[in-house]
């Protein structure tokens, strides 16, 4: 058995050591140790334009730099927050343009803004499969797979926005050539199979839609998902085995859904709807709330670990919203690392705010909102016990 030794012994068994103790060197004597961040080294030497924040009213409207690599301009979103599990990039190609063939060692989903093109996709050069996207279309890029998009038209610009996890792998493994010049192919997630990007795909329980290519996602059809509140529907995507995640989800007129909470990096792309917002805050009194007002284009990234989130549709038209999140497996811990989590009460283990506990402030500022937009607020059915309907009226 090993015998226990207190604090005090240890202190006198240091004292009657033989240690060898070195003087704290000067300033004049070593130089302080730099480590790199590859992923920052990266932006720099791409030479493209880095925005830091998480809520944009118009992704059509945000001005781009120079990214000729990519076709034309572009521009980087980071959310202002030191642990980036992903990035948003947005990418304008110029009329007629294209981007240079690449392929890398991080996972993509491009989700498409404005204008029309082509897609090609290959892992044998001798065998690309090409697919033509337009505005509202989603599709990933299978890891590592090789790829060029194509801008179909010769007057006008098309942008689309990717959201990838290359801020995870190039920090985690530090090697140009590891992320851009690695020849493995990962033939589990890329098929050349007509079916691989032809629109198609296959409906698994709890909402679940496998394919790589949605044509047009703001008219998909949805499936009932009653547990994030006020009668919303859903479609969660399984694409070419991506561990980040993307969902669709959309909610009648004159409701909102449960606030939850989970990691950061998750972005809320607005595909309809006429008039909405977002809620976000991390303390508890809501001392740090902001309110993130959006329209059809609008981004809203959640901005840091643990930042309770709830979205509101103020308007006169059904609000269907894209999410492109960092993943599963506790790729969004702490808060998510339960699959359950995202639709499951406090009370049962998960992270999200039923209706009857949130503050009462919620309803009361979205019944005013509603009221600017000339929409009927229908909310109060999920308050039995709070009756009236008070409202401001806006001066």
């Amino acid at each position: 058995m090993l015998a226990r030794i207190n604090r005090e012994e240890w202190a006198a068994m240091a004292d009657d050591a033989d240690i060898i103790r070195a003087k704290e060197p000067g300033v004049t004597e070593v130089i302080e140790f730099h480590k790199p961040d590859p992923y920052v080294d990266w932006i720099d030497r791409e030479g493209v334009l880095r925005i830091e924040e998480f809520a944009f009213d118009d992704l059509l409207a945000v001005e781009l730099g120079v990214w000729k690599r990519k076709g034309g301009k572009g521009a980087i979103i980071n959310i202002p927050y030191e642990s980036l599990t992903n990035d948003t990039q947005l990418v304008e190609i110029d009329p007629g343009g294209n981007s240079e063939p690449e392929h890398h060692m991080y996972e993509e989903y491009i989700y498409v803004l404005s204008g029309r093109g082509a897609a090609s996709i290959w892992i044998d050069e001798k065998q690309k499969h090409t697919f033509e996207w337009t505005a509202g279309s989603l599709f990933t890029i299978p890891i590592n797979a090789s790829y060029q998009l194509f801008n179909g038209s010769g007057s006008e610009p098309a942008r689309y926005m990717a959201v990838t996890n290359a801020p995870i792998m190039m920090r985690l493994f530090m090697n140009n050539d590891f992320i851009w010049n690695n020849p493995f192919n990962f033939t589990d997630r890329y098929s050349d199979a007509e079916d691989f990007y032809g629109g198609g795909g296959k409906l698994y329980a709890r909402r679940v839609w496998a394919s790589n290519f949605i044509p047009n996602v703001p008219d998909m059809p949805l499936y009932s998902w009653d547990r994030r509140g006020a009668g919303g529907i859903n479609a969660m995507f399984e694409m070419a085995g991506n561990s980040s995640r993307a969902h669709v989800s959309e909610f009648p007129v004159g409701t909102y859904k449960k606030a939850h909470r989970h990691g950061p990096g998750a972005n809320l792309m607005l595909l309809s709807g006429d008039a909405g917002y977002s809620l976000l805050w991390t303390k508890e009194d809501k001392s740090d709330l902001r309110k993130a007002d959006w329209k059809v284009g609008s981004l809203v990234i959640v901005p840091s670990d643990g930042c309770y989130h709830q979205h509101f549709n103020s308007g006169s038209r059904r609000a269907r919203y894209l999410a492109l999140t960092p993943g599963r497996f506790g790729m969004m811990a702490p808060f998510s690392g339960a699959p359950q989590g995202a639709d499951t009460s406090f009370e049962e283990g998960g992270y999200q705010i039923e209706y009857r506990n949130e503050d009462p402030m919620i309803l009361d500022l979205f019944e005013e909102e509603c009221l600017k937009h000339d929409a009927t607020p229908v909310m109060r059915d999920f308050f039995p016990d709070r009756k009236s309907f008070k409202v401001t009226l806006p001066s």
